[in-house]
């Protein structure tokens, strides 16, 4: 019996893999230079098959966004003979994520916590002030 989730993904191999040997041949014709369009094609081909309670994710950032932070952190890794790489990883995966969104916007959670359902909050317009008068 299938457990059921709210994560779901639909991509095959055979995508999977021309996605993937593109990807390499640019960055290895380019010797990684153009590592961002590769991060950015293979993100593209990850969301577009990814599901989460039924909504698909779509990933929007460009590689022409990447490029400038690519080059500075490739010369920085150059120059610290690959210390800097331990930098690079967490930020490329917080600049991938930051630019992974829902294909169909979706009305933000409110709070969540493990193990149990998001509760509705009522969200207020504006922040009420409270006003005390003394004498």
């Amino acid at each position: 019996m299938a457990r059921e989730t709210r994560f779901s993904f639909d991509g095959g191999a055979a995508t999977y893999f021309g996605t993937a040997i593109l990807g390499l041949l640019v960055t290895v014709c380019t010797l990684g230079i153009c590592y961002p369009f590769a991060l950015v094609l293979n993100e593209r081909w990850r969301a577009k098959h990814t599901f989460i309670d039924g909504q698909q994710l779509v990933f929007t950032g460009s590689a022409t966004g990447l490029f400038g932070l690519w080059i500075k952190w490739f010369l920085l890794s150059l120059i610290t003979a690959g210390i800097y790489l331990f930098w690079v990883g967490p930020r490329i995966q917080r600049w991938v994520t930051v630019h992974t969104e829902f294909a169909k916007p979706v009305a933000p959670l409110q709070s969540w916590s493990a193990g149990q359902p998001a509760q509705a909050q009522p969200v207020l317009a504006e922040p009420q002030s409270q006003i005390s008068v003394t004498a």
